[in-house]
């Protein structure tokens, strides 16, 4: 088993490319088969989640391609392996469980390829300003039927924003509304991984009339399919196959399709062909809600001061700000206590801390002051010109967002001010937020340009 394992791993390199490869699979050694268990070894959780949260159906596709009757995945921690993680690939974090053996199901049909998360539907999906046009594209392309607007729907943005969720959403809507489409969500790991065994096992027909013969294909991060030439031509074909049958493509990188320098210029091309959404940075504002939506679906009590706070300074992405939640409700539900802003500071010291910024109250100041046309003296002033005054609360609420500064902090930084007159200013600056959409696009400008 052990010769079946090395010819797995060579395999898997050559579709997931050598990078990816000697970050998690050079990493991980063979241990036994048990009750149709394939066990490993890792040498850290960290090293275990990310290869069962994205490479599990890779793996176990492999062991089927070789006539095992391996279904199930399990890895244990052997510290023993002890490396140094890669800082680049901390993205790649999960918050979802991966204790459990993950089930291996039959490639052989669209719904066992697409393995779609029943939470990820538009209802759970909270929207907001960063997102808005993406969900509405989203609903749009969800809702067509087979008078196609546009095609391909091309969604782009960070890590963790929700694109999957939009993506998994659009599946689940078009499942429960036409239940003999056929849809297929696939990432294009697996895609290309598929691809490659179809060479080896000589069956790059069935790979063709399966993903030739859908009504609707989904490909999430288009972007790992750079540089495999052999895999890109493959796509090429099999997407102009469906736009010529008016079969809707819907597709999610980490960058514009412009922007996708490993894609050949002819694929960049097509990708750009329909409506391409991106996904902004969340704000403050989504961040909340984001919260108090998962709050509710977890039927549990959360101070709205908690809430504020998480949003406030966990700001990285979607996943991250709801895995924090998570980890800090498990903890108040084991431990029996209640949840308070100290102990999110407590629970999650780790992860605020990886979070901070290192933005000061004088940085936030100055650019303030260049933007208003201000002199920095008149921030600390007492002069109360409108234009210095509204260039002072914007300075104060930034201040507030995006320092770990107290509020008689900011104050003195202002002149002396006390704590009530940043909770003025903090007031008066959403308000004018929500009042004059050109205020609210010049603070988000702001804010951009301080975490940029």
């Amino acid at each position: 088993m052990e010769q079946i394992w090395t010819e797995i791993q060579n395999e898997i390199k050559e579709a997931i490319g050598a990078t990816s490869f000697n970050s998690w699979f050079s990493r991980l050694t063979f241990l036994s088969i048990d009750n149709n268990t394939a066990c490993l070894n890792a040498p850290s959780n960290f090293i275990k989640d990310t290869v069962l949260t994205r490479y599990a159906s890779v793996i176990l596709d492999a062991f089927k391609s070789h006539g095992t009757d391996i279904r199930n995945l399990s890895i244990s921690i052997d510290e023993r392996l002890g490396i140094r993680l890669d800082e680049q690939l901390e993205e790649s974090r999960s918050d979802f469980s991966t204790d459990r053996p993950v089930e291996h199901p039959p490639a052989s049909s669209q719904d066992d390829i697409s393995n779609l998360d029943k939470r990820f539907t538009f209802q759970n999906f909270v929207v907001g300003k960063p997102n808005e046009f993406a969900y509405a594209a989203a609903k749009r392309a969800a809702e067509v039927g087979d008078t196609l607007q546009f095609n391909p729907l091309f969604l782009y943005g960070g890590v963790g924003l929700g694109k999957t969720h939009l993506m998994h959403a659009i599946a689940w809507h078009i499942k429960k509304n036409n239940p003999r489409k056929k849809v297929i969500y696939i990432s294009a790991e697996k895609f290309m991984y598929m691809f490659i065994n179809s060479l080896r096992s000589k069956s790059s027909m069935s790979f063709k009339e399966l993903f030739r013969n859908v009504d609707v294909l989904m490909i999430d991060d288009v972007q790992f399919i750079g540089g495999k030439e052999s895999t890109q031509e493959e796509f090429f074909h099999t997407f102009n196959e469906l736009v010529d049958n008016n079969r809707l493509i819907v597709l999610s990188a980490d960058k514009s399709p412009s922007d996708l320098d490993a894609l050949e210029e002819r694929l960049k091309s097509r990708l750009g062909w329909g409506l391409v959404a991106d996904i902004h940075p969340t704000t403050y504002e989504l961040r909340l809600g984001i919260l108090q939506s998962k709050a509710k679906r977890l039927s549990v009590a959360v101070a709205n001061e908690v809430l504020e706070f998480l949003a406030c300074k966990i700001t990285s992405n979607i996943r991250e700000l709801e895995g924090a939640l998570n980890r800090l409700v498990a903890h108040a539900t084991l431990v029996g206590i209640e949840i308070s802003i100290d102990i999110a500071q407590e629970v999650l010291k780790d992860l605020l801390r990886s979070n901070e910024k290192f933005i000061t109250i004088d940085v936030i100041q100055r650019k303030v002051c260049e933007y208003f046309g201000v002199k920095l003296s008149d921030m600390k002033s007492a002069k109360r010109h409108k234009n210095i005054s509204k260039a002072r609360h914007t300075a104060m609420y930034l201040a507030k967002q995006l320092t770990t500064k107290s509020l008689p902090e900011i104050g003195k930084n202002f002149g002396d001010r006390d704590h009530a007159t940043v909770i003025h200013a903090v007031k008066k600056v959403k308000g004018m937020m929500a009042e004059d959409r050109e205020f609210s696009a010049d603070l988000e400008i702001l804010a951009k340009v301080l975490e940029s």
